[in-house]
């Protein structure tokens, strides 16, 4: 009986035989790139061997390695047959055993050769990942143990028999993991589905992305940056995880989908980036932003860092340049805020708050050396404030600055310093209210032991305390704020827990905000009694001089901060812009109330003559909050008559 048998051979690098069977038994460990023959005499060589220059000959009878001459039946090189550029035959291949082959059928007068190379495949096997840490009754799945998942992938390597398995963890939790089996051969691979529910396709052609409606995308040169010192191959694993906890800030994910790519290897700085794609996404009301998470923590700490996002209509691209976990975040137009809306604010923020510095300084200079007398008790409290509202402007000023050093601990230190100080204003806000109705409650006269001391321990350690212990539950960080367009997003550094930005600080400035509001209406209506008395008409003020009282009072209580509360809705641009304004130049502002109120005092008493005239102007100038009006002397004054 006379036998057929295939030689190849390998002209490239070394010459190597290969014998093959008439069977397609699949070798356990080789099979992937191991030819295959069927009884049919058809040759099947995966796409590496097809575009090498590899010699076939098929041969015949019982003496064949003695005469080839005689048992010569076909003799081609892969090279020639199957031509590079050959497209992937889906009619031709539909009845085929194979899904990743070439197929040469020997028999023809030609040689033909068909691509069954489908470059759509499914993994070669399943790996099924024994674990606990992910059953949660309630379907949440933990970060913290994600993250150790992606740490462990390399182990899958030995496990594998093919190059690509499907990676099976638990329920909202599974992934392909792909291994390269040739260093010269690292193109791009790319990782495909349509639904949440449908399983990971490995896509090697990037025209075949387009049927499907999310995908992830890894780069060559990840590929070449994965390869180990000692020229291990490179592996890349893409898992899929469905409702992960969510970060501190309770951010709104898109379709809870966040996925994470694993190389073995620390990769970051890609020119060829890593690409994940969602189309036709809904995401109406909401600005798509592309974030990353390192993998520390018990919670997802997002950043925008290092990715880039590109919205085109309902298509949504992320292009990041390093490997961890990624996500899109869904930020509500009304949380975001349009590109020329913050250049302004910016400029305007910047430039009031350098201006308040500058002031602030000048009314520090002039209270500490140019300064005759001794300051009253009002006079210290306002200096008091304003060595807060200093603190807070220059934080606030070089903050940007700090979070582009993209230092972890020094950012949580500037938000932390930053916060303390605006804590600290606040208390200071409270403090002026709180003097100014035991002033008005005595009568001017406030005969409490080490009085000025006492406020200042309770207004400068009370914010340390809360500061202290934010701090050590780690809700400092960087922080981002959400434009229109990704590409202008600011980073600072700040809370990254909204439940505690609104306990702490929203809670604790509305009731500043109430207290003081009520102190000043009440001080006001104080005021303009007194004014119509026969006692308050005896000291005319100009109008000008009445609108630096108000002002000054409402920036020493901190009603302008109250605009912050009307920042929604169709109000919410407007608010925006009157707060940034009014609390920007907040220190200038203090500064024309400190200046007017200790200057005028002495040229009033020089200008009436008079001892009523003259002791109001003392009073004046050692309270402050008694401006040019001093109701507490005219007060004395009307129970004496």
């Amino acid at each position: 009986m006379k036998k057929r048998s295939f030689a190849l051979s390998l002209a490239e690098r070394q010459q190597c035989v290969i014998f093959l069977q008439k069977n397609e038994s699949k070798h356990q460990k080789l099979w992937k790139a191991w030819p295959q023959v069927n009884q049919n005499f058809t040759l099947y060589i995966s796409k590496l061997l097809a575009q090498k220059n590899v010699e076939i000959r098929a041969m015949k009878g019982k003496n064949c390695l003695n005469s080839t001459e005689l048992c010569m039946y076909g003799n081609m090189t892969t090279k020639e047959v199957c031509k590079s550029g050959t497209a992937y035959d889906k009619k031709a291949c539909e009845n085929k055993n194979y899904e990743d082959k070439y197929i040469i059928n020997i028999n023809e007068n030609i040689a033909k050769c068909v691509n069954c190379d489908n470059p759509v495949k499914e993994p070669d096997e399943t790996i099924k990942i024994n674990t606990t840490a992910f059953d949660d009754d309630a379907g949440e799945v933990d970060a913290s143990k994600a993250a150790e998942l992606m740490d462990s992938m390399a182990n899958l390597l030995s496990k594998m028999n093919g190059t690509s398995a499907e990676l099976s963890v638990a329920k909202g939790v599974e992934g392909v993991i792909v291994k390269k089996t040739d260093p010269a051969e690292l193109n791009e691979v790319s990782f495909a589905y349509k639904t949440p529910a449908e399983k990971l396709k490995i896509v090697e052609d990037s025209k075949s992305l387009e049927a499907f409606s999310r995908s992830v995308s890894v780069s060559k040169e990840a590929f070449e940056k994965a390869i180990g010192p000692n020229g291990s191959l490179p592996f890349v694993a893409v898992l899929r995880f469905l409702n992960l906890t969510q970060d501190e800030m309770n951010s709104t994910v898109l379709y809870n989908e966040v996925v994470a790519v694993e190389m073995g290897a620390q990769i970051k700085n890609l020119t060829d980036t890593i690409s994940i794609n969602f189309k036709n996404a809904e995401f109406d009301k909401f600005y798509p932003n592309c974030s990353s998470w390192n993998g520390e923590g018990g919670k997802p700490n997002w950043t925008s860092e290092g990715c880039e996002t590109v919205v085109d209509g309902k298509n949504i691209r992320c292009e990041c340049s390093h490997l961890t976990f990624f996500a899109v975040l869904l930020t509500p137009i009304n949380q975001t805020i349009s590109s020329s809306d913050l250049n302004i604010l910016t400029i305007i923020t910047q430039a009031g708050c350098g201006l308040s510095i500058f002031f602030l300084g000048i009314i520090l200079f002039m209270y500490c050396l140019i300064r005759k007398t001794k300051a009253s008790t009002s006079t210290q409290i306002l200096i008091h404030l304003v060595c807060a509202l200093f603190l807070l402007n220059f934080t606030f000023v070089i903050n940007h600055f700090v979070a582009k050093l993209n230092s972890d601990v020094g950012c949580e230190i500037m938000a932390a310093v930053m916060h303390y100080s605006m804590l600290a204003t606040f208390s200071w806000f409270a403090a002026q209210g709180f003097h100014l109705c035991l002033q008005l409650y005595r009568g001017g006269n406030i005969a409490i032991k080490r009085y000025l001391l006492k406020v200042s321990v309770v207004t400068w350690i009370l914010p340390s305390i809360a500061v202290i212990i934010i701090g050590s539950l780690k809700k400092y960080g960087k922080q981002i704020i959400y434009t229109d367009n990704p590409a202008n997003n600011v980073a600072m550094c700040w809370i990254n827990d909204n439940n505690i930005h609104y306990v702490v600080n929203v809670g604790y400035y509305a009731v500043v905000f109430l207290f003081t509001f009520t102190t000043v209406v009440i001080t006001l209506s104080w005021l303009f009694c007194l004014r119509r008395s026969k006692a308050a008409n005896q000291q005319e003020t100009g109008s000008g001089r009445k609108i630096v009282i108000i002002l000054g009072l409402c920036c020493q209580l901190g009603v302008t901060w109250g605009f912050a509360f009307f920042a929604y809705g169709s109000f919410r641009m407007i608010a925006t812009y009157i707060f940034t304004i009014l609390n920007s130049f907040q220190g200038f502002f203090l500064f024309l109330y400190y200046y007017k109120t200790t200057r005028v005092g002495p040229s009033s008493a020089n200008a009436k003559g008079n001892s009523d005239s003259t002791n109001t102007s003392i009073s004046t100038l050692k309270t402050g909050l008694e401006c040019v009006v001093n109701p507490y002397v005219n007060f004395d004054k009307q129970k004496e008559t």
